[in-house]
């Protein structure tokens, strides 16, 4: 059966993704189904996106109960949604102002304007942006041009000019970057697709320090690394370093397709006013009440505990990995978001791991990359390990 779903998608799709040979059906739980009824125990999330895992009940109950109420309106109108979402987030996030999107492409679009504006707005003439060597942030023209990965950039070039790359997690590259008009940084608090990068906390103070000083704005980009997922709601609360600006999506909505980028009073109200900025689509009620639902299981589940608790066995298995295969050099990462650095292909490994019934996926280059959903048991866990010592066995 799969064979006939893959030659008519191949028949129809942009082939713009290098995808595996298999069909996915269903999901219940940390698992995944394809239309020939194999399990797979999903250690991806759909990229960090399924938070709470596939088929949660309260999830389920909540977005088909907005399908009753309303779909869609124009943002030229509040909905109960919206409210109710936007005052969940602001309480999470620890911000102020909050703006949907459809995206995390979307979220660092609007950072970046907001950016821009702040400055616009206080005169400074500044325009600028750093970001990080080795860091994604989107495919988007502008989300481009701040991705500090010269294979996704070149064949899109001339991108936005102003924009300068530093070296992540060295502040002295940090301040060769900036001059007088530098109007923000860019960068992700645990690096992701650039291979499982965590920032160190006094790298994060020492920028922050930086900005303070000469009234630049720092924005993290918390797509992958943010709800949950490094054992905060935020990565950023783990280290104690606010940002100015901040963009989520993936796992805020658990599947649906929503994102979201927040600021600091002060941001607000120096940047983006009525006509500077907006979506058809971004903050509707049906997206909204799945990020809404998504933030109440998070309380009432105690999900941030949970992380803290099934993380530090996951970090132990690993390392025990680590120290008895001869194909793995290290693990790095924060919480539920795991890397291995291989000496062998990645690519072989996980296909290896499929075989064996198990989704892990790569992340710069060399690196095995884990995210699963957050909800994992150490059961999981273990399953996990045994399924993928035999891929690397035989991969």
């Amino acid at each position: 059966m799969n064979k006939n779903y893959i030659q008519t998608a191949e028949e129809a799709l942009l082939h713009t993704y290098n995808r595996f040979q298999i069909v996915l059906e269903k999901g219940a739980g940390a698992y995944l189904y394809d239309v020939n009824g194999k399990e797979y125990l999903d250690f991806a999330a759909g990229i960090a996106v399924c938070s709470l895992g596939y088929g949660h009940p309260k999830y389920k109950e909540a977005l088909k109960n907005q399908i009753d109420e309303l779909m869609h309106t124009s943002n030229l109108f509040y909905s109960v949604p919206v409210v109710n979402a936007a005052q969940a987030l602001k309480k999470a996030s620890q911000m102020d102002r909050v703006f949907f999107t459809n995206s995390g492409t979307e979220a660092i679009e609007g950072a970046l304007k907001a950016a821009r504006k702040y400055a616009y707005t206080k005169g400074t003439g500044k325009y600028e942006f750093i970001a990080m060597n080795h860091s994604f942030h989107g495919r988007s023209m502008g989300a481009l041009s701040v991705t500090g990965t010269e294979h996704y950039r070149t064949p899109f070039e001339p991108l936005i000019s102003g924009v300068k790359f530093a070296e992540f997690n060295n502040l002295e590259s940090v301040k060769a970057q900036i001059t007088d008009k530098t109007c923000a940084i860019v960068l992700e608090p645990v690096q992701g697709e650039g291979g499982i990068y965590p920032a160190e906390r006094a790298f994060l103070e020492g920028v922050r320090a930086l900005c303070d000083e000469q009234d630049i704005l720092l924005i993290f980009d918390e797509i992958q690394c943010g709800m949950g997922r490094c054992g905060t709601m935020f990565a950023w609360q783990g280290y104690g370093v606010k940002p100015d600006i901040m963009a989520m999506a993936k796992a805020i909505g658990n599947g649906i397709p929503v994102g979201a980028f927040a600021m600091t009073e002060k941001v607000a109200e120096h940047s983006l006013a009525p006509g500077d900025h907006g979506t058809t689509y971004g903050g509707n009620p049906f997206a909204c009440a799945g990020v809404d639902a998504v933030l109440k299981i998070f309380e009432k589940e105690h999900i941030l505990e949970h992380v803290q608790k099934v993380s530090v066995y996951l970090e132990e298995k690993l390392d025990a990995l680590v120290k008895s295969s001869d194909v793995v050099e290290a693990r790095r990462g924060k919480g539920l978001m795991q890397g291995l650095v291989l000496k062998k292909p990645v690519g072989d490994v996980v296909k290896k791991a499929l075989e064996h019934g198990l989704i892990v996926i790569s992340a710069g280059g060399n690196v095995l990359r884990m995210v699963p959903p957050l909800v994992i048991t150490e059961a999981h866990v273990n399953e996990m390990i045994g399924k993928l010592s035999k891929a690397l066995e035989e991969a």
